[in-house]
Parts: C-alpha cells; sequence; structure tokens
C-alpha cells in the first residue's frame, strides 16, 4: 500500500545566484519577537546538503499536468522513491509515495491506477528531468521538533518531449522513463537553470509561515511564478499559463445570456459536473475529507440535469447514459451514508454522559468499519471498467454533445419552463404524502419528494449563470426543502439502521446504547418535520415562479 502524506504546505520563491539567506532564527524574529506559537526559544540545526536526481512522468499531452498532478521517481534525500503530489488547496498539497523499487522506466501499476481517470489509460512517459543541489535548513524548538523547514535549491532541468509512434513504449503501455538523470527518450530539450527557496511548515502553526514571507520579500525574494519546478520546466520557463491544459475549458465561448443557445447554457453546467466528477476520483481514493459527498453530488447534478433539460439532447444517447450515473451514484451513495450514520452517532454519543466510553467506543468502531467495508467496495468499482467507460462516455458527451435542434433555441425561452416543471413534481408528491396516512407510504411520497426537490434545486442552480438573482432565490428555496425532508429521511434510515443493530448487539448495555440513539433519532424526526413546513411555505410564494412561466 502506498504511504499517504497529507497536507503539505509550502511557499517557493524565486532567489537570484548572490541572494543570501538570513538565519532563520532572524526570519521568524519581527519587532524583536519571535512568531513561534507562544513566544518559546527556537534553534537552527545544523544544515544538510541534498543531491536530487528526478523523473517526471505524463501523457505525451501532458494531461496529468493539467489537472495539477505531479508524478516523479527521485533518488536522494530522506524520501527517495516514487511521488504523486495532489493539490489540497491552497499552499497545501497530498503526497503519495511508494518505494523505488528496481523499475525505472515503468510507472508503478498503483500509481497508474490512480491517475488513470486523467490519463485516460494513455501511456506515461517521460516527460522532464530535474536535477537539484538541495541545502536543507530547519528551525527546532525546545524540544527538538521542526517547525518549519527552508530548502535553498540550485536547480538544473531538462524536457524530454515525447518518443516517435512506436518508441519508448513497452508491453502495458505506462513506460518510459530515466535513470540517474540520463534520458531514455530522444529530443531531451536544452538545459535550464535557476535557483529557488520552499519554506514548508512542519510543526510550526501557520503565522510562522506568513512571518518567514514577510522577512523573504524584505530580502528582494518573489513569489515563484510556478506552482512546480516541473511547471517551469513544461512552461519552457515563461508563464505558467502557456502550459496545456490551462485557459478556458474546451466547448467554452464567453459569457452566456438568455439570448445564447439553451443547449450552450446546459452544457456549460454539465461541463463543470464532468470535470468534478475526474477531479474527485484522486480524493476519493485517498479517502480525503468530504471526498465520496462531493463526487456524489457532482454524479447526481450531472444525472438530473440530463433529466430535467432532456428535450435538448438526444434522447438514444442520453437514456443510458442516466443510467450509468445512477449506478455510480447509488455505489457512492452506500459509502456515504455509512459515513453519515458513523459521524452521527460519534457526535451524538460524544455528548452524552450517560453512555458508558467502552461501548460508545465499541458502537463508533463498529460504525468505522462498516464505512470502511463501503469505501472499499467503491474503490474496486473506480478501479473497474464499468467506471472507466463511464469517464469515456463523459468525455463524448462534452466533446461531441448529442443535442437536438430544440438546444439551439434561446435559453430565455426553453430553460424556464423547463425548470418549472421540475418543482410541479415536487408540489404533486408533497401533496400526495400529505394526503397519505402515517406508514410506510407516506415516507416513500416523502423520500421522493426530497429527491425531486434536490433536482429542482439542481435545475434552478444549473441556469443561474445566465437568469441571476431569480434562478438562485428559486434554488435556495427547493435547498430548504430538500433539507428540511433530507434531514427527515436521514433519520429514517438511520433508526432503521440503530434498531437492526440493536436487535444483533452482543450484550445488553450495547443494544440498550442503540435503543437511546433510536429515540434521540425520533426527537430529531419531529424538529424536522417542522423545518420542512415552513420551508414548503416559503417554497411556494409566487414570485419565487414568475420566471419559469
Amino acid at each position: 500500500m502506498p504511504a499517504v502524506h497529507l497536507v503539505e504546505v509550502e511557499k517557493k520563491y524565486t532567489a537570484d545566484d548572490d541572494v543570501q539567506i538570513p538565519s532563520l532564527t532572524e526570519l521568524v524574529l519581527r519587532d524583536g519577537s519571535s512568531a513561534v506559537d507562544g513566544g518559546g526559544p527556537v534553534v537552527e540545526g545544523e544544515p544538510v546538503q541534498q543531491e536530487l536526481t528526478a523523473t517526471y512522468f505524463d501523457t505525451a499531452d501532458l494531461r496529468l499536468a493539467a489537472a495539477g498532478l505531479t508524478l516523479r521517481r527521485r533518488t536522494g534525500g530522506d524520501d527517495a522513491g516514487w511521488h504523486l503530489k495532489v493539490p489540497a488547496g491552497g499552499n497545501a498539497r497530498s503526497e503519495v509515495r511508494l518505494p523505488l523499487g528496481r523499475a525505472w522506466r515503468t510507472v508503478p501499476q498503483t500509481l497508474r491506477k490512480m491517475v488513470r481517470a486523467h490519463s485516460r489509460g494513455v501511456s506515461l512517459q517521460a516527460v522532464a528531468e530535474i536535477a537539484t543541489d538541495r541545502t536543507v535548513r530547519r528551525l527546532l524548538d525546545a524540544t527538538g521538533q521542526v517547525l518549519v523547514e527552508v530548502a535553498d535549491d540550485r536547480v538544473t532541468a531538462r524536457r524530454i518531449s515525447a518518443p516517435a509512434e512506436g518508441e519508448g513504449k513497452g508491453k502495458g503501455g505506462d513506460k518510459g522513463g530515466g535513470k540517474g538523470g540520463k534520458s531514455t527518450a530522444d529530443g531531451a530539450g536544452a538545459a535550464m537553470s535557476w535557483r529557488e527557496i520552499e519554506v514548508e511548515l512542519a510543526g510550526g502553526a501557520a503565522e510562522l509561515l506568513d512571518a518567514v514571507d514577510v522577512r523573504l520579500r524584505e530580502q528582494g525574494l518573489s513569489s515563484a511564478r510556478d506552482s512546480s519546478k516541473l511547471a517551469r520546466v513544461l512552461s519552457g520557463g515563461g508563464a505558467e499559463s502557456a502550459r496545456p491544459g490551462k485557459g478556458k475549458s474546451k466547448g467554452s465561448s464567453g459569457k452566456l445570456t438568455a439570448r445564447s443557445g439553451a443547449g450552450a447554457v446546459v452544457l456549460a453546467h454539465i461541463r463543470e459536473q464532468v470535470e468534478q466528477i475526474r477531479n474527485q476520483d484522486l480524493p476519493v481514493r485517498l479517502d480525503a475529507a468530504d471526498s465520496v459527498h462531493k463526487m456524489r453530488v457532482a454524479t447526481r447534478r450531472l444525472r438530473s440535469a440530463l433529466t430535467t433539460f432532456k428535450p435538448l439532447f438526444e434522447a438514444e444517447v442520453v437514456r443510458p447514459l442516466r443510467g450509468e450515473l445512477k449506478w455510480l451514484a447509488s455505489e457512492l451513495g452506500a459509502a456515504r451514508d455509512a459515513e453519515v450514520m458513523r459521524d452521527r452517532v460519534a457526535a451524538t454519543v460524544g455528548g452524552d454522559e450517560d453512555a458508558a466510553a467502552a461501548t460508545s467506543a465499541s458502537v463508533v468502531e463498529e460504525l468505522d468499519q462498516a464505512y470502511r467495508d463501503a469505501h472499499d467496495r467503491v474503490l474496486a468499482e473506480l478501479d473497474g471498467e464499468r467506471y472507466h467507460r463511464l469517464l469515456a462516455s463523459l468525455d463524448s458527451l462534452v466533446t461531441a454533445p448529442p443535442v437536438t435542434s430544440r438546444a439551439a433555441k434561446r435559453a430565455g425561452t426553453v430553460l424556464p419552463p423547463l425548470v418549472g416543471r421540475s418543482y410541479t413534481v415536487v408540489r404533486r408528491l408533497v401533496e400526495e404524502a400529505e394526503a397519505a396516512p402515517t406508514g410506510a407510504e407516506r415516507e416513500e411520497l416523502l423520500h421522493d419528494a426530497r429527491k425531486s426537490a434536490k433536482a429542482a434545486r439542481y435545475a434552478g442552480e444549473s441556469v443561474a449563470r445566465v437568469f441571476g438573482s431569480d434562478a438562485t432565490a428559486f434554488a435556495e428555496a427547493m435547498e430548504a426543502v430538500q433539507e428540511a425532508l433530507g434531514e427527515h429521511q436521514d433519520s429514517v434510515l438511520i433508526r432503521e439502521r440503530l434498531r437492526a443493530r440493536g436487535l444483533a448487539a452482543a450484550d445488553v448495555e450495547t443494544a440498550f446504547l442503540y435503543g437511546r440513539l433510536h429515540a434521540l433519532e425520533e426527537a430529531r424526526s419531529e424538529r424536522s418535520q417542522h423545518r420542512f413546513d415552513d420551508a414548503w411555505k416559503a417554497a411556494g410564494r409566487k414570485k419565487l415562479h414568475r420566471w419559469t412561466r
């Protein structure tokens, strides 16, 4: 299994060869006081010299770089091996690591699987070689903990062009690379050299990074214009925006208005959801917080758009696609539901002073294992051919949209009535639920109303770029209805599962705790009913619906 190092937070700077970097203790001093949390004493450790040699891998058309991913094999330093760097927001990145192994021209299968959603199965080959003469300096606190690390890098790099057809590829594709800084592909570019400073936060607070930033800028350093050494090589030393994959997404066509084609408006939304599904693939594999939820939501949004606006698309193409999206959402849903139940129960027992600590821990551990099992099933599906066929179909959807003649008509004429129909479905289901007696039939109708309210919300959000505040207000009202019904439905499902687990409990104490949790969920369900009544009343205001007529 690969080792995952989460949230690497760093800043990069460009430095001239003659710039002198002050001692690290000076860097964290400001107006005579230390930026270290608590103002405790700090000391700079002995500098460490490292010789790093890395070969970077990507597809010939740089699909990983376009997705913000960096894949390399590096020797030297404290972490020699295969590294896959994954954006984690802002200046942070997660890093997946594997040992060097014997193979140096073939990307390990584990990593090929992890990036397949972005490589689309195309061969991975060496695209750049970078040698770094690094001086590492570390700031330590009184206990010896590293607070911040500063790397002074003298870099020599070159771009490796794609090999000719049939060259540099072996059995199984995904091959190519270099060893010891020697290229195995033809067409190596001219060498580039520069100096850069990397400041990485270790055990210190975020304010420490800010303090070092201020002092380095006072020394004349400026932020590196490229996000990584690789990005600089791929751009040829120019602006990173020149790199393939940057700029407008495929199919973008400027500002959309009510006079634009209806298909163009909906496809802009569809492209965003397809991109989100692909972007969440790696976070889901790494079990990043909220990633399953984000991928599931994007899948649902996409399926909902293809349903709400189906008159704009050819039915024989889109119908099976909707079915596959339903399948993916279902697989993700099992893991998400298990995650929600675990977190909800953990929060409840954590605030219950009467619950025995050992029993509470046992219950949470049991639910956590249920989530782990569900997540493992999701990972198995993400490695399967069905999922990758779906991704290929989504690529076709956005590159060669199967639109009907109606898609060319003005958005202002076509789209509002279609959004309005989504609310009509919600209203019908709610009215049927209110007329039904308490019991399974009513719960099923409320469940359907929740799904329809979510579809109506998504419909409003998908056209808000054109219809502005009218569509936004409509979507917000539908979201309030959806959330109230969702709270109620979650409670229904959780109560069913709590009851089943209580009946299967191995001891009386555990069974009793499940019973207490069941009672708390009943009270939560009653509160959600009141919220729904208020939300539904607000959603029926006529001014919310005028624009859809």
